[in-house]
């Protein structure tokens, strides 16, 4: 998965270096090796996870899978070509990435806005308002 937002590069690096060294799993090739195997199993981060959104008092529907929701979401919000997001969660069909697409109502408006502009643009023959590019 590539790391496109600059925080990520600060949260891998505080992980491999203050974190997973404290699994005491430095001859474990794993990057996120567990406490009692090899790797951290799917079912692990589930429980973990909804541990931690009780705690905080996150909506039940949450999962860990929703990070993978977000994952997609902000690349499109962001401006990824679709077919690039579409690859790097490696789904065959863009209508798979696209169940995982949630954009918000401002990132719909904005879109909206930018196209009916350039085809008001297009129709009067001026360039579309700065902002909505």
């Amino acid at each position: 998965m590539l790391t496109v937002w600059p925080w990520v590069v600060d949260v891998l690096e505080q992980w491999f270096t203050e974190v997973r060294p404290l699994f005491g799993a430095d001859d474990n090739p794993a990057a996120w090796p567990s406490e009692r195997a090899p790797r951290v199993s799917a079912a692990l981060l589930d429980h973990r996870m909804a541990d931690y959104r009780e705690a905080i008092g996150l909506d039940p529907i949450l999962d860990f899978h929703s990070l993978r929701r977000s994952y997609v979401t902000h690349l499109i919000e962001d401006g990824w070509d679709p077919r690039f997001v579409q690859d790097q969660v490696g789904h065959e069909h863009a209508s798979t990435t696209s169940i995982y697409t949630g954009v918000s109502s401002d990132f719909r408006v904005r879109t909206l806005r930018r196209a009916l502009d350039q085809i008001i643009a297009d129709a009067v023959g001026t360039e579309p308002r700065e902002e909505a590019r």
